[in-house]
């Protein structure tokens, strides 16, 4: 009997993980999944085709989406802070509005996307990644009031 009470008690006081744990979504086939507004904060989406997904207004703070493919992807409005988007492929990619400050995205390839109002700011970029981009540079952040073409030091 106390060992029943003591097992009971045990149960009682384990920690509880939030609903909203991190999950892990790594190397998934997720075409045209729908993840808008919703709170992804540190969720792994590493090496996982996100073709076609509604990614746009969700919170995807410290997320790592290394290697991740998200070709014509909607993160517009979205919240990259803090992300790792290494080896990430953005091609025809709508990321109007999104912040992506303090990402990491060094090796990340952007063609053909949208960024009106994005908040680079303290985005290291390759040299040809940064000229597609200030290409099609334009826009204010409508959270952070910061032009798209300054916070990515376009000339």
């Amino acid at each position: 009997m106390l060992r029943r009470l003591l097992a009971l008690l045990w149960l009682l006081l384990l920690p509880v993980l939030p609903a909203d744990a991190a999950m892990d979504y790594a190397k998934q086939v997720l075409i045209g999944a729908d993840f808008s507004s919703r709170d992804l904060r540190g969720v792994t989406f590493n090496l996982t085709n996100l073709r076609e997904a509604d990614l746009s207004g969700s919170d995807l703070r410290a997320a790592s989406l290394f290697g991740a493919k998200l070709q014509d992807a909607n993160l517009s409005g979205s919240d990259l802070r803090e992300a790792t988007l290494d080896s990430a492929v953005f091609n025809g990619t709508n990321l109007s509005d999104a912040r992506l400050e303090g990402a990491f995205a060094f090796n990340t390839r952007f063609s053909g996307v949208t960024i009106t109002g994005a908040d680079f700011s303290d985005v290291p970029l390759r040299g040809d990644a940064l000229s597609t981009l200030c290409a099609v540079a334009e826009g204010t952040n409508s959270v952070t009031g910061r032009d798209t073409r300054d916070t990515l030091g376009c000339p």
